[in-house]
Formats: structure tokens, sequence, C-alpha cells
């Protein structure tokens, strides 16, 4: 199951939705199959003027990193781009309902096999788009038939690059494979299992030490604060992660799916296997457990944001791209604490007028820990804090350079 952190609408917008349903004005299609594709097919369509293949086919499958990757500077922004898609394609396959599970891991090996020799990704293409269940949207199907070209664009980074994104692509596919092989309406066993599950997942841990070294192989000045920063990185995914799944319970409820811990809602006397909207009269315990889970969440989102202010006051760009993530993610964790037998993932939504508010309040202040600080101690006033050794005080205190 794919979760997104965003900021655009669908479900990975408003603020949080995953990627599997309709962006807003998007139909669901299916190319026609009654013939092989040709060239043209594989390789794309084109690209328009002023804007590369990626970034065309960034804005079909993710409205919100459209808007966030962007912010990034120049060399950077293609970079982290190439990346998404590639992290998307992987996705597709794992989380496409017709293929089993021999298919996906066959398919997952010649996408591997095609990132890191630069062989195979026309026939990979060829093989995979046309097997893709008909609900698939059109932007994914049309992303598959272009990987060809994504890979080319991929294949000229430098080793630096291409390797952090092979190695988080690799980590992916593996640990995508075997969260999804054991899906079920029962949850996941433990919190343990829980961060593990969204370590795999984008946008989550093994993407955020991805992230971690295109921006240290990119500013000398950020590499030399790695320490500070893979100290957090993980974090700053699982933090990201975690809200998405809050946020979708219902979502995935009616795709047959739970991922929440079972340990978690066992203490506060929920069975998962029970679970349902209206909980049968068992409301206040269900409350409690999300209660715990956003507490989890806060102190991972909180160490996202020492993650932020880590990063040069030079880099406003990084900053942004980094603190709209959080400070969404964390608004959006306000709302379902303020109501967690919410049924619906539109009730805890974060509103086209939120957004604004971040972009702008962040803007003004995104050379400033200070300022950053505030702003997140605002968005987070209120929200429990748990960090495994029970519950913490709001926090009050400006992390950073």
């Amino acid at each position: 199951m794919y979760h997104e952190s965003g900021i655009a609408t669908g479900r990975c917008g408003g603020y949080i939705a995953p990627m599997t349903t309709l962006q807003s004005g998007q139909v669901r299609t299916r190319i026609p199959v009654d013939r092989p594709p040709d060239r043209a097919d594989i390789e794309g369509s084109g690209e328009s003027a002023g804007k590369s293949l990626d970034a065309q086919l960034l804005e079909g499958v993710s409205r919100t990193f459209a808007f966030t990757i962007p912010q990034l500077p120049g060399g950077l922004r293609e970079t982290v781009t190439n990346a998404y898609l590639l992290c998307r394609i992987a996705d597709t396959i794992e989380d496409d309902p017709v293929l089993d599970a021999g298919e996906k891991d066959r398919f997952h090996a010649a996408f591997l096999d095609a990132a890191e020799t630069g062989r195979g990704a026309e026939d990979f293409a060829r093989a995979l788009w046309p097997r893709l269940a008909p609900g698939t949207l059109a932007a994914e199907i049309e992303l598959v038939r272009s990987s060809p070209r994504v890979l080319r664009t991929t294949n000229q980074l430098r080793p630096s690059q291409s390797d952090a994104i092979l190695r988080c692509l690799a980590t992916m596919s593996v640990g995508m494979g075997s969260f999804e092989r054991r899906r079920s309406r029962s949850g996941l066993d433990d919190l343990g299992e829980y961060e593990s599950y969204c370590y795999c997942y984008f946008v989550a841990g093994v993407v955020g030490e991805m992230l971690t070294d295109l921006f240290c192989d990119y500013s000398p000045r950020i590499g030399s604060k790695r320490q500070e920063l893979e100290a957090r990185t993980v974090s700053f995914g699982l933090g990201l992660q975690m809200t998405n799944i809050l946020k979708d319970v219902w979502d995935d409820y009616a795709d047959g799916v739970c991922w929440l811990p079972r340990d978690v809602f066992a203490t506060y006397g929920y069975d998962l296997d029970e679970l349902q909207p209206h909980h049968n009269g068992n409301g206040n315990a269900f409350a409690a457990s999300i209660s715990t889970l956003v507490g989890v969440t806060h102190a991972h989102l909180r160490r996202a944001l020492e993650y932020t202010l880590h990063i040069p006051r030079s880099e406003p760009g990084i900053r942004r791209f980094l603190i709209w993530a959080v400070l969404l993610a964390v608004s959006t964790l306000r709302k379902i604490s303020a109501n967690p037998l919410f049924t619906s993932g539109a009730e805890v939504k974060v509103s086209r007028r939120q957004v604004a508010a971040i972009v702008a309040s962040s803007g003004a202040v995104i050379r400033s820990n200070f300022g950053l600080s505030a702003l997140f101690r605002t968005a987070a006033r209120g929200l429990p804090l748990y960090n495994g050794n029970g519950f913490q005080p709001p926090m009050d205190r400006d992390d950073g350079e």
C-alpha cells in the first residue's frame, strides 16, 4: 500500500493521501492492450518546451511532490525527481492487485537489474505495463512505459547519486514485498513491526536515508553535518509515514488491510480483529490507542524538525522542502488527536487555507531556527508525546545551529 506525505488534494491531498486513489480530476483509464507497444509507446510522448520528461511524469503521478520538489535547488531537484519516480515504479509493481507474489518478485528483480546495469529497461517496460490491473491510473501506466527514459536519466547521474538511489530502491523493493505478503485486517504484531513497516515505505526511513546521502553529496557544508542528520533521518521518514497510516486507517480498512500495531491496541483492551468504524461500543479504547500512536508519531516529528534545523540557513530551498512536510504532518496529527474516532480521512484533512498559511508563515522565517521551532510548537500544541518511556511534556527548547 502506498502512503505519501503531501500538500495537494487526493488520498496523498488536502494534506495526506496514498497515491493509489484518484487525484482530483483524474479518471481511471486503461490503455488498450490489443496491440504490442511500439518504441514510441515505451519511451513516452516526448517533452514539452522547457520541462523535462521526469518533471512531466512527476506532475502526473504526484501533485504533492510536483509542488515540493521544485523548492530544491537546481542539480538536487532533478536527482530527487528521478529518485521519486523510480520509487513510484517499484510501488506500482508491489501494489498491483492482479500480479501474484512470484510475478512481483520477478518484475522487481528485472527493474533493479535494469537500474543497476542500464540494460533490459525496454524489455521490462514491455512486459509490465500490459499486465497492470485495469484500475491502474493512466499516469502510472505512462510512468512504467517511460521507465527506459527515466532509467537513462538515472544512469547519467554521478555514481554517488545513483548509488544512493539504488540502495534505497533495493531496500524498498525487498521490504515492501515482505509486508505486502502479510497484509490482513488484523494489523501488525507490535510497535516494532509497525516501525519496520514504516521504514520500508515511501516517504519512509529508507528514503530519508537516501535524501540525506543526496543532500550531503550536493553540499559539502551539509556533508559536514552528516552525523547529526543521520541520527535523525529515519525518524523523519517514520514520522511522515506514521501520520499517513493514522490518517488513512479507514481507507486501508476498505481495502481489506490494517497496518496498526496490535500490542498497542491490546493494552487498552481493543482487538484489531474486530476493527470497524463504530467499534462496537469500545470507542474509548480505540481513542486511547490512537492517542498513544499520535504521541509516538509526534516524537518522530520532533526529530524531523531537528533534522530540518541542521540544514544550513544558506539552503532555504531544502529547508522549505523539509519543513512543509513536517508542519503539514503535525497539523494532521492535531486533527486526528482532536477527533480520534473519525471515520473518514476527509474529517482530518488539512484545509487549503491551512496549507497556504503554512507555506506563507514558514517562508517568512525559513532562515530562522527559532522561527521554525516556534511554528512547530504552535502546530503541535496540545499533542501527546510518547518516546517509549512514557508521555513527555511539550517541546520547550530550540534545537539546531
